[in-house]
């Protein structure tokens, strides 16, 4: 059996290797969720798409890209170069999803009908295919860097301030150019190729600082195999059907909250408000979220994270627009809860690379964060989809300064509805999860030991 690194000495990580995770996300975000914040809106109100045909764009695509992660895991964990298995995608993948990120905002002005539908599509699917060969290394990266859970929790805290660092920034740049720029295609051109500048930039400074450094089997195995692997991994498929729900109810809010600021609260600018609130939450909960594994464990860190969201949902969804105070601290609940609970999701991902090698002896970093991810991505589709056929069907009219009341009460409680009833299932989901922190230490002395040439058998199907 041959290997790609040295046994995983058991260390803290360096402070330029956070930051280089952070800023990896960062430039994730300034496509990914300029694209979950904005597109629908750039397809309905300056393409002149129609919100049920956008919808079926999202849906598709989104649903489409869940497969490129599939394609994108087996890749990665076919991967084995001198710079590692994970970090030659950051830059050579880096630089096409950023001007693919500019393409996707470019619908030519001459295109309406069916060639603006076209190039939507086709742009946007080709976008989805890059990201992911960009993404699942990255998300995979932290299961390669270390195995001590507290320092799993830091990498999931600083990607989460990297991806709130993003969100935000996008906020403030973009929302102003909707409520007052004479030529929002020129103007959203132009923030994409700034954007894509900065993106790449942060990319290469993730390749500079990141290590892999967790000795793992370099043996490849088929997507027959990894299927069956994922299969028999119990914690990650209860990970993955918890996360499903968590990003329907999270993508809804994304893709409308720009809709709830400019039409319920009757200005474009409070997506800057309700961003940094609901966003912003990251801030103050990274510091916590190692010491909430420490206390409470990731599961029931993860549990009561979720409730916490619930709750911030339900007040949205019931916040009067005459109000908006109200709309407000709801924002914030919601996103304190999400931003806790999307910390320990990808910590909990990282530990079922473990358990998926405990139990199989073979160690795919790639493919599962690829089946993690391959449920977000179908989340985002369905969350995105739902937005658009929601206002759809609750009459909006694209490009309209005036909708009609039940078109504000349906963007209004879908906002808040959405959240509560899909993040609550996720969370009564989680509660059949087995890997408890204590279960975990003790898969990682077993593959210790193994490492070591001591005979430790392989996890049985009864086992957790």
């Amino acid at each position: 059996m041959s290997t790609t690194a040295e046994p995983q000495p058991m260390r803290e990580l360096r402070t330029s290797q956070y930051l280089g995770y952070a800023g990896g996300d960062a430039a994730n975000n300034l496509t990914f969720s300029m694209a979950s914040m904005f597109l629908l809106l750039y397809y309905t109100d300056v393409v002149g798409i129609a919100a049920g045909a956008a919808g079926a764009i999202l849906l598709v695509v989104r649903v489409f890209q869940a497969f490129t992660d599939l394609f994108a895991g087996q890749v990665v964990d076919r991967t084995n170069t001198r710079w590692g298995r994970f970090r030659p995608f950051f830059v050579f993948g880096g630089l096409p999803l950023m001007v693919l990120g500019v393409a996707i905002f470019s619908v030519p002005r001459g295109f309406s009908g069916g060639a603006a539908l076209a190039y939507a599509a086709i742009t946007y699917a080709v976008f989805g295919l890059t990201y992911s060969l960009v993404n699942i290394p990255f998300g995979s990266l932290a299961s390669a860097m270390t195995q001590l859970p507290s320092e799993r929790a830091k990498l999931s805290a600083a990607r989460s301030i990297g991806s709130a660092v993003a969100i935000i920034a996008l906020s403030f740049v973009v929302s102003p150019l909707i409520e007052s720029s004479p030529d929002l295609q020129r103007s959203l051109t132009t923030v994409m190729v700034v954007l894509a500048v900065v993106g790449f930039a942060l990319y290469f400074f993730l390749f500079a600082t990141a290590r892999e450094t967790v000795q793992r089997d370099t043996t490849p195995v088929t997507l027959k195999d990894t299927i069956g692997q994922i299969r028999r991994n119990r914690p990650l498929v209860l990970l993955c059907a918890s996360a499903l729900c968590v990003l329907t109810g999270m993508f809804v809010v994304q893709t409308l909250q720009v809709y709830y600021a400019r039409d319920v609260l009757r200005s474009a600018n409070y997506v800057i408000v309700l961003t940094v609130v609901n966003t912003g939450g990251m801030f103050v909960t990274a510091p916590l979220v190692p010491r909430i594994v420490r206390a409470w464990g990731k599961r029931r860190g993860y549990v009561v994270a979720g409730s916490v969201a619930v709750v911030g949902g339900v007040g949205i969804a019931l916040s009067p627009p005459s109000v908006p105070a109200l709309a407000v601290v709801s924002f914030f609940v919601y996103g304190f809860g999400l931003a806790v609970l999307q910390s320990l999701m990808w910590a909990l991902q990282a530990d079922t690379v473990e358990y998926g090698e405990w139990k199989s002896r073979t160690r795919t970093e790639g493919s599962n964060y690829a089946a993690l991810s391959f449920t977000r991505k179908v989340g985002q589709g369905f969350g995105g989809g739902l937005a658009a056929f929601g206002i759809g069907a609750g009459g909006y009219i694209a490009g309209s300064l005036t909708q009609t009341p039940v078109a504000l009460d349906t963007i209004r409680v879908l906002t808040g509805a959405a959240p509560a009833l899909f993040v609550g299932i996720g969370v009564l989901i989680m509660l059949a999860y087995p890997l408890t922190e204590q279960r975990f230490q003790t898969i990682v002395g077993d593959l210790a030991a193994r490492r070591a040439g001591h005979a430790v058998p392989a996890g049985e199907p009864s086992e957790a």
